[in-house]
């Protein structure tokens, strides 16, 4: 793609250079679909470099005011830097990445719809965006000299790149893990930015926009979703033992994907048996088929209505995931998750399943006093309110049970682990040495196993 900056020396004329930058101020203003991806801390420093640049150029011939123009340029410059270095990327980068997970009408949209069947006008009007954005990400190689010119330094200030690693390198080189590859390339290499629009929507329909293509993990938090930068990094291929309840999860979690009716999931049983571990494991594995995981805790179960109905037409599927799931009589918290678990009068979203985890087999407790007796003013259908209480765990539609480690599944899970870890012991020393470990801290589980070569490791190192 040409633009009408391509054709522009480092010595050209301070006033075409001007002209330039407000050919900039003006595609940015002009953007109609993607503003946000200038909305942040480094293109809000870049706008404000530009808008300090055309100050400098257009500083009146007072001394005073001309020097002073011209260190609020040389500082905006110096800030627009740090941002970047800061976030080890490079300004081409920073704005393919944020047009690849920008969320606004056309992204949402075709999310819902086919490319072909979105309105004329929503298509050119990202097509026209593309290319002013493509105008602003080009001019990065100019803006030292333009800042050298503005303020009248003998010398351009440092530029700030990244020659050492390809293009495609440092597009790879961010938290963004859900951001493809192969597209942000195309965009570092591409003559017209406008040409990738379909692929783009292609992007924007697997992986999604805003936070869910930011972050596969979530939870939760005052109200909001907020991202988990580095979620658990568990593989499914890295557990070993209860495999008919992996199987069955898994295939739950399929169903899911599938867009089919996925059952709500309760795994429950002995602690240290690795019910939560199973559960992020789904998020390595389907990630890439568009599962997201959002971490609910207790104390925030009453806004599991509001979380349904805000991911109600989100195209991602997601995993609700309450650990260590248990109810004091009359919590609020209980009458929350009966509404997601059997639904009200708004349908279920097809798109959730609540996946908790608890050492409850019966999740509200229960006293031997709540049990009725015949006494004048008591509940006259007492055992009704008790049996509510004990059958609220059938409303998960699939109850998972993880009973104690035996010895065999205890070694079996420790070798497992020896063997990933490249732990070189003697077969006969190393279970000899797990059983104690076992004996000498939390009995024989998973999580037991787990400590015991995270131990070994470290005394090996050592």
């Amino acid at each position: 793609m040409t633009t009408a900056l391509s054709n522009v020396q480092p010595n050209s004329q301070p006033d075409i250079q001007l002209s330039n930058i407000q050919t900039l101020q003006r595609q940015a203003a002009s953007l109609l679909l993607y503003q946000s991806v200038l909305e942040n801390d480094v293109g809000e420093a870049f706008l404000n470099l530009l808008q300090t640049l055309v100050e400098s150029y257009s500083a009146t011939s007072s001394a005073e005011l001309h020097n002073g123009t011209h260190l609020l340029c040389l500082r905006a410059y110096g800030h627009w830097f740090r941002l970047m270095a800061s976030g080890n990327t490079t300004w081409q980068a920073h704005l393919i990445a944020e047009v690849l997970r920008a969320d606004n009408p056309f992204s949402q949209q075709v999310q819902q719809v086919k490319f072909s069947a979105l309105p004329e006008v929503l298509v050119a009007a990202a097509r026209q965006d593309l290319r002013s954005l493509q105008s602003l990400c080009t001019c990065h190689p100019q803006i030292s000299q333009w800042v050298q010119t503005a303020v009248g330094l003998p010398d351009a200030p440092l530029a700030w790149d990244l020659p050492h690693l390809s293009s495609a390198s440092v597009l790879n080189a961010n938290l963004d893990e859900n951001l493809d590859a192969n597209l942000k390339a195309k965009f570092a290499t591409s003559e017209d930015w406008a040409t990738l629009l379909e692929a783009l929507a292609t992007h924007y329909r697997q992986v999604g926009t805003g936070v869910f293509a930011a972050f596969r993990a979530f939870r939760w938090q005052s109200g909001q979703l907020v991202g988990i930068a580095y979620p658990d990094p568990i593989q499914l291929q890295n557990l070993t033992g209860y495999e008919w309840q992996k199987a069955a999860l898994i295939k739950n979690t399929d169903a899911l994907l599938a867009g089919a009716p996925a059952l709500h999931v309760l795994l429950y049983g002995s602690r240290g048996t690795g019910k939560s571990s199973l559960v992020k494991s789904l998020l390595g594995e389907y990630a890439d088929r568009g599962l997201r995981l959002i971490e609910v805790t207790k104390t925030d179960l009453q806004d599991l209505p509001a979380i349904a109905d805000r991911l109600r037409l989100v195209p991602q599927k997601f995993m609700l995931f309450v650990d260590d799931l248990s109810f004091e009589e009359d919590e609020d918290a209980f009458k929350a998750l009966k509404v997601v678990l059997e639904g009200n009068l708004t349908a279920r979203p097809q798109n959730i399943a609540v996946y908790a985890t608890s050492n409850r087999r019966h999740l509200i407790r229960e006293f031997f006093g709540d049990r009725p007796a015949p006494r004048d003013g008591d509940e006259i259908h007492a055992w009704d309110t008790v049996q509510e209480k004990l059958s609220f765990s059938d409303r998960f539609g699939l109850t998972l049970t993880f009973e104690p480690a035996d010895q065999t599944t205890y070694l079996d899970i420790v070798r497992h682990l020896a063997e990933q870890s490249a732990i070189a012991l003697a077969p006969d020393e190393l279970d000899q040495r797990a059983l104690q470990w076992a004996t000498r801290h939390n009995g024989r589980s998973g999580r037991t196993a787990r400590q015991f070569i995270d131990f070994l490791q470290a005394e090996l190192r050592i």
